[in-house]
């Protein structure tokens, strides 16, 4: 999918052919992680063609420890150490900000609760060719939840609707964590404008990425219920993603002031099968 409004002439993007591999990274936010966090960055090291850093909350559960032991043991991995837990949307923003100041040309957003499947992470590296974001959804053809309890199944529902209602987004899955970016895109936001610090921090990003020209892809996932640990929703973080959702209606754009966003890669997105014996020697 692209936005609603033409904003780029997509003859521009072009194959691949010629450009060299660009750097990868994946953030990994992490609070009370501890039984899953190995498991997800030993598959995102085997699957995904990127480096990986996560970013700790001071967990209790001594998730930050295990992480730092994880680093210590490969050369693709780094932790972002914050002093308390002040939401996800705050994580992403600081690991995003890491990832800008040390060049790397794509960003891939990541939940450690075992729901992000890292074979679908490498494939939305392929896709970032052709667009400047590309999302995980659950929401179109191919796309499904797995084991997930009514009310969160509705909740995630209503809030993907009323998101892309209000703020008129073509993105199916408004709601999606699961994202990769193009940094030439991320460098174009005013990262120190977003106000959310929840959930909602992805379909904030959502609408400052529509706002600023970008194209947008959606490739289906299958998203299963967490198996260990507990999910971090809360009340609160509803309420804050229903206040939010209508005030950022009041600052959209309009779309005679949205500049095109150039499609043309500088560089290619990183290639598992190029990149592996790389991969197993910095491992």
């Amino acid at each position: 999918m692209t936005s609603a409004e033409p904003i780029s002439d997509t003859s521009q993007v072009r194959s691949g052919a010629g450009l060299c591999d660009g750097r990868a990274l994946v953030l990994i936010p992490t609070y009370n992680e501890h039984a899953n966090v190995g498991r997800v960055v030993e598959e995102v090291l085997d699957q995904v063609p990127a480096d990986i850093l996560i970013i700790d909350d001071n967990s209790p559960d001594g998730t930050g420890l295990l992480a730092q032991s994880i680093a210590s043991g490969s050369g693709r991995v780094s932790v972002l150490h914050r002093p308390r837990k002040s939401g996800l949307g705050r994580a992403y923003l600081d690991g995003i900000r890491w990832a800008l100041e040390r060049d790397y040309d794509f960003v891939l957003q990541m939940d450690c609760d075992t729901s992000h499947n890292p074979a679908a992470a490498a494939e939305m590296l392929r896709q970032l060719e052709q667009a400047h974001v590309v999302v995980g959804s659950r929401y179109v053809s191919g796309g499904a939840t797995v084991d997930w309890p009514l009310t969160r199944r509705v909740v995630s529902r209503i809030g993907s609707l009323y998101s892309r209602a209000v703020l008129r987004l073509d993105q199916r899955d408004a709601t999606s964590g699961f994202k990769a970016w193009r940094s030439d895109l991320l460098r174009r936001l005013d990262l120190d404008a977003v106000r959310s610090t929840g959930y909602v921090f992805q379909v904030e990003m959502a609408f400052l990425a529509r706002n600023a020209g970008a194209v947008t892809a959606e490739v289906p996932i299958v998203f299963p219920n967490r198996e260990v640990g507990q999910s971090k929703l809360s009340l609160s973080i509803i309420a804050e993603a229903l206040v939010l959702v209508a005030r950022l209606r009041g600052t959209r754009a309009p779309w005679s002031s949205i500049e095109p966003l150039d499609l043309a890669l500088g560089v290619r997105p990183p290639r598992l099968e190029r990149a592996a014996e790389e991969m197993r020697r910095a491992a």
